[in-house]
């Protein structure tokens, strides 16, 4: 590390000379492999962005001149040139670096990014405000290929193209999504990478009728508006953007000389720059998705540390259960938008690859999709991440629950999801959705549920959200076949004398070990698995509130979560009851193993029955010896 060691910044990169650059990106990627295998992250997109930052920063005068990327997962590299590279090794654990982007961590980002196509707008709003402030600084957006599938990106080009303001789009075509690239976009990239006839062609052709002073330049405008693919910018120019490229975006010295040059060009400008995800690390160059986000694996082999374990997660139950319930239905269908091995729908897509639709990173197209194909009697299933889904409200409540179209939405990794932190944490999707009319929300408790309520998703009929956490199950056995299960009913597990948790989804086994925490230090507590958010069984609800106190227990938001559902339907009813709710506080969760933040929480089994005995004045009830029977499930 002989030349990063004395990197903190953009001016300590401007003092080596360009030849040495090739050596400081080496020692940026092995910094990049040796913290992500002990860490875990999102390694091959990091690896192959390296010399394209390394190439921004030197050129451009960061932090001045403000760098917006998209998603933010590929900025490994730009964290270790901008003075953190001796934190590294802290990257998405507690209290440590962040996987993304953050405004707070570093005056070098410029603006925080978790999820997709969100660079150019953030970054025509930058260029705006520069303009309103008279300031000379520049804006650069660095947006990976599968980010333009996002229509929120089309929609800052058109918007970029109409103001004319100066500012540089840096398009890095990885030739990937997370998994492989799809759509039209895709295509034409691939074909300006590829047709290097076509390219010449273009060049002879300017060559030769610019040589005819008056017809030769209005001929050369027809002949391009004519036939786009033998002009390879012209789907950018014609927003108004002047397009550069394609450049190899592994040679520094061309990058540094192309990036020089058009940094000083007046209105938008975009550069077509090529790299390779996993660059400089053989496992993750053959193996690019499997790299994406990496867990802790071996330098020398790319294996990964983790044991396997006999216990399947919830993504792949829900994967088994649909090839399962469409090989009996020809009408199922599945819907991803770009994540097929992250939902598990990459089962589905190998068994059923004519009902399999991967739209890319456009998961509002996503959802209207599928309530069209819902519409003249398919029955759609898309399945995407909790956080993701965030993206899809106005969808959800106007193409889907507004028309009572029948569309299944599977929001894997709700609740909290670890490392990847706030960006990424479920923890919205019961108060976002359960205010939708004639719309189904559950949860299950364990794997052996989620197949269930998959089944009840398809037979109930109407809108209906799924939402199960990320990673393994609890070992619970399963059932031989999925079976649809009573609509809007929980189920009782046990009936206490002095309090009752009402639980929902994976907060249900630690409810059921804090009952029997509690139990021994002589609180009779019971535990509903509710099942239910909406329809809520509010019969039940309104049975054990006869009993005495009540304690929801969630992994989502308090503020509209399904506490605040018990709640007003008690109100609502007229019953009076004592009611304690445990779940998310208003404020943002940080990055963190899941048990960790589940500790910090309150919402593991021990901190659970701590709750509920201090909240029925016995706080010094449970002991410490029961730290033995700690669980952060």
């Amino acid at each position: 590390m002989a030349l990063l060691s004395n990197i903190r910044g953009s001016e300590d990169i401007k003092k080596l000379s360009v030849a040495v650059l090739p050596e400081l990106a080496a020692e940026v990627r092995g910094l990049i492999i040796s913290g992500v295998s002990k860490t875990g992250g999102h390694l091959a997109s990091s690896l192959g962005a390296t010399d394209l930052i390394l190439a921004l920063h030197y050129v451009f005068d960061t932090p001045r001149d403000r760098l917006v990327f998209d998603t933010g997962h590929q900025t490994y590299a730009h964290k270790i040139l901008t003075g953190r590279a001796d934190k590294f090794h802290t990257i998405r654990t507690r209290g440590g670096l962040s996987g993304f982007l953050k405004r707070y961590e570093s005056e070098y980002d410029a603006f925080g990014a978790g999820h997709a196509s969100t660079a150019l707008s953030a970054a025509a709003g930058l260029a705006a405000a520069r303009d309103q402030n008279g300031s000379p600084h520049r804006v650069v957006a660095v947006v990976a290929d599968g980010a333009m599938t996002g229509g929120m990106a089309w929609e800052a080009m058109q918007n970029v193209g109409q103001l004319g303001t100066d500012l540089l789009v840096v398009l890095n075509d990885n030739q990937m999504f997370i998994s492989q690239r799809v759509g039209r976009l895709g295509k034409i990239l691939t074909k300006l990478l590829t047709l290097g006839t076509v390219q010449n062609a273009e060049r002879e052709v300017e060559l030769f009728l610019n040589r005819f002073q008056f017809w030769g330049k209005k001929i050369l405008r027809v002949a391009k508006r004519a036939r786009v693919m033998f002009f390879p910018g012209m789907i950018f120019e014609e927003m108004g953007f002047h397009y550069y490229g394609p450049v190899d975006g592994h040679n520094i010295e061309e990058l540094v000389e192309v990036l020089g040059y058009v940094k000083g060009l007046k209105g938008p400008v975009l550069l077509h720059v090529v790299t390779k995800k996993g660059r400089g690390y053989e496992p993750a160059e053959d193996s690019p998705t499997e790299f994406h986000g990496a867990p802790r694996f071996d330098i020398e082999t790319g294996e990964p540390k983790t044991t396997a374990s006999a216990i399947p997660t919830f993504t792949s139950v829900f994967g088994r259960t649909l090839v399962a319930l469409a090989k009996k239905d020809p009408r199922i269908c599945a819907i991803t938008a770009a994540m097929p091995e992250g939902t598990g729908l990459d089962l589905f897509r190998d068994t059923f690859p004519a009902r399999y639709y991967d739209v890319g990173i456009a998961e509002e197209h996503a959802v209207t999709f599928a309530a069209g194909l819902a519409a003249d009697g398919m029955k759609p299933v898309a399945a995407i991440y909790s956080s993701f889904m965030q993206r899809s409200f106005d969808q959800m409540q106007h193409d889907v629950s507004l028309q009572k179209l029948p569309v299944v939405i599977a929001m894997d990794r709700a609740g909290i999801v670890g490392e990847d932190g706030p960006t990424h944490h479920g923890v919205f999707d019961i108060s976002l959705f359960r205010m939708l009319p004639d719309t189904v929300l559950m949860a299950p408790a364990d794997e052996n549920e989620l197949q269930h309520m998959l089944a009840t998703a398809f037979a109930c009929r109407l809108p209906a959200l799924l939402r199960y956490p990320r990673g393994k199950g609890f070992g619970v056995a399963m059932d031989p076949e999925p079976a649809v299960l009573p609509l809007g009913k929980g189920r009782l597990l046990s009936r206490g004398r002095d309090v009752n948790f009402l639980a929902i989804g994976n907060r249900v086994h630690p409810a059921v070990k804090a009952a029997g925490l509690l139990k021994g230090l002589g609180i009779d507590a019971g535990v509903a698995d509710m099942r239910f958010v909406k329809p809520l069984d509010g019969e039940l609800v309104g049975e054990l509130a006869a009993c005495g106190p009540l304690i929801t227990v969630e992994d989502n938001a308090l503020a509209g979560g399904f506490g605040s559902a018990v709640l007003e339907y008690l109100n609502t009813a007229g019953i009076a009851a004592e009611v304690l709710r445990l779940g998310i506080p208003d404020a943002y969760v940080e990055q963190g193993k899941p048990e960790e933040l589940y500790e910090d929480l309150g919402l593991t089994a021990e901190k659970i029955a701590d709750g509920a005995a201090a909240w029925l004045g016995k706080k010094d009830l449970v002991k410490k010896t029961a730290s033995s029977n700690r669980s952060a499930i």
